[in-house]
Formats: structure tokens, C-alpha cells, sequence
């Protein structure tokens, strides 16, 4: 049996989490290169593994673990699962209109306006009254 790829299990991760080799290297305090060393790494030492999965916000297990199989397994089977809930999901209903939300919004901001512009027009007749003295 081929041992596992330590180093690729990473990357893929990584890449999956959509964080750069230099955002870890920065994390880990490292140069890039260094991290580009590790990604190609078969082993890593345990320590290594352990700051690089806090860093990608997973165990180490799960490093060990990873296969890209499973990841195509598991994004399939939350497809297969959520497929006729609609857009937002069997248990989550919307117990609102959003358009009188939206009206409602639109209704604080006429006033804040109306409010901002009442404060300009009291400030400009200040500064009319200063300017005549």
C-alpha cells in the first residue's frame, strides 16, 4: 500500500479553503518556499501538521484522512439531500414580506433625509446670521 502524501493532502485543503501559500506561510511564520516544500512533502512532522491544521481550521485526523473522493461524496450527497427544498430550504420560511420591509426601509430613509436636511437648512441659517454681525 502506498503511503499517504502528506504534503498534497495539505495543499488540497488549503486550496479548498481558498487560502494562498503565502497567507500560511505568514500564519506559520515561514517563507513561502517553505510551505511549497511542505506541500510536496510525503511526511510532515507532527508538530508541522498540527500548526497547519489550526491554521486551515481542521484536525489533524482529517488531514491524514482527506481524499478528494470523499469530499466529491460528500458535496454530492448534500446535493442529493437538499435538491427539492427550493433555494432556501424545507425548513426555513420566510415569515415576512420582503417587500414591506423594503417599503419600510425606504420610509426610515425619506425621514433621516428629511431630518438631515431640516439640520442643513438650521445650520445654513446660522451662518447667515453670523455673517450679517
Amino acid at each position: 500500500m502506498k503511503p499517504a502524501h502528506i504534503g498534497r493532502k495539505i495543499s488540497r485543503i488549503r486550496e479548498l479553503r481558498g487560502i494562498k501559500q503565502e497567507t500560511l506561510a505568514q500564519e506559520l511564520g515561514v517563507s513561502q518556499q517553505t510551505v511549497s516544500r511542505i506541500e510536496t512533502s510525503e511526511s510532515v512532522e507532527e508538530d508541522i501538521l498540527a500548526k497547519v491544521a489550526k491554521i486551515l481550521g481542521v484536525t489533524t485526523d482529517t488531514i491524514k484522512n482527506f481524499s478528494d473522493e470523499a469530499v466529491f461524496n460528500y458535496f454530492n450527497n448534500f446535493s442529493d439531500n437538499s435538491i427539492n427544498q427550493g433555494p432556501i430550504g424545507a425548513h426555513n420560511t420566510c415569515n415576512f414580506n420582503p417587500l414591506d420591509k423594503l417599503m419600510e426601509v425606504l420610509e426610515e430613509n425619506k425621514k433621516l433625509y428629511e431630518r438631515l436636511l431640516e439640520s442643513e437648512r438650521a445650520q445654513n441659517e446660522l451662518l447667515k446670521k453670523m455673517i450679517k454681525e
